[in-house]
């Protein structure tokens, strides 16, 4: 199944003008979008785990080093001491739970989202407004925050198994995710399992309302000025913008996040006894601005191509997907 772009003429003051029209979204069935959704978080993950594994590294690096350690910090000494020390497969050390995580989360993210946003046009103020731009806007922003959230709540024990399994260097104290789960279980309870899920939502919630809403509005003006242009090409920038403004918004609460769920992992002592705004204060006295976005950089360089794989992969997945249905 072909989709074009159709041209329709309107006269405006006695002059016909060309205006280009937009295809229609592919429609596709509750499990292909599933499908989709899952297969396109999982693939970016793998693709960028390196980048996530030292992005983790140098988040929770401020819980137990000194100062001078922090200093001498850099990427490529870290990426360096993983080779040496653990070995190159090491980039992906846990990158299964990733994908573990990943399927379902990225699966009820999108699926989520396109019900949210069918939900929200259903409001009458909003129904009123539908080619309105702030409306969509409005729509795509509290979708996206809404279908994060859900995602993140159905999924959040195994996002804190693989921060747990990530952070791990020489000494393994997790051996898996299977003992991983038993032993947070056994140590720390069954609420354990949820520990940061609140810093979580926080920054989880904004960072998808930006990404798509940034995402929505950047390919709907891109495809109303250059329809003629690869809609896999203009999926993999506008996702990989989006994904460099929902980072840069919200890496604080992240690093913040990733060193809550790390709290008592190993045996260790707890670092931070106080809550949300108490451990930003604490990081920030202690570590400075810098230290709240101590890993953006390998946050950067993960987020251009992981973010614009996912969307591209989806809108690819669901072009094909579409076309097999319809076959």
């Amino acid at each position: 199944m072909q989709t074009e772009a159709r041209v329709g003429v309107t006269v405006d003051g006695g002059v016909r003008k060309l205006v280009q029209k937009q295809p229609p979204p592919q429609q596709i069935g509750t499990l292909s979008q599933l499908v989709a959704g899952g297969v396109a978080g999982a693939f970016s993950k793998t693709c960028t785990a390196p980048l996530a594994r030292l992005t983790i590294l140098f988040q929770v690096q401020g819980m137990h080093s000194n100062v001078a350690t922090l200093r001498k910090a850099s990427i490529w000494n870290e990426a360096s001491r993983i080779i040496h020390e653990e070995g190159f497969r090491a980039f992906w050390k846990g990158n299964l739970v990733t994908i573990a995580h990943r399927l379902p989360y990225s699966s009820v993210n999108f699926y989520s989202y396109e019900h949210y946003k069918k939900l929200l046009r259903t409001v009458p103020q909003l129904q009123s407004n539908k080619n309105n731009v702030s409306a969509d806007l409005c729509i795509h922003f509290v979708g996206g925050g809404l279908a994060g959230i859900t995602a993140a709540t159905s999924t959040y024990p195994l996002d804190l198994v693989r921060t747990r399994l990530a952070a791990q260097t020489n000494f393994i104290y997790y051996r898996g995710i299977g003992h991983a789960l038993q032993t947070i279980i056994k140590e720390e309870g069954l609420l354990g399992l949820y520990k940061g899920l609140g810093t979580t939502l926080l920054t989880v919630g904004p960072n998808i309302a930006i990404s798509f809403s940034v995402y929505e509005s950047l390919r709907s003006f891109w495809m109303s000025n250059r329809s003629d242009d690869s809609p896999v090409v203009v999926s993999l920038a506008c996702g990989s913008l989006s994904g460099i403004a929902s980072s840069t918004a919200t890496f604080p609460l992240d690093l913040v996040r990733r060193r809550k769920q790390l709290e008592g992992a190993g045996g260790r002592a707890r670092v931070y006894n106080t809550g949300l705004f108490g451990t930003f204060k604490h990081i920030f006295r202690t570590e400075g601005l810098r230290g709240l976005y101590r890993g953006i950089l390998p946050e950067y360089y993960k987020v251009v191509p992981g973010v614009g794989i996912c969307f591209m992969t989806y809108e690819t997945l669901k072009m094909v997907l579409a076309e097999i249905t319809t076959a």
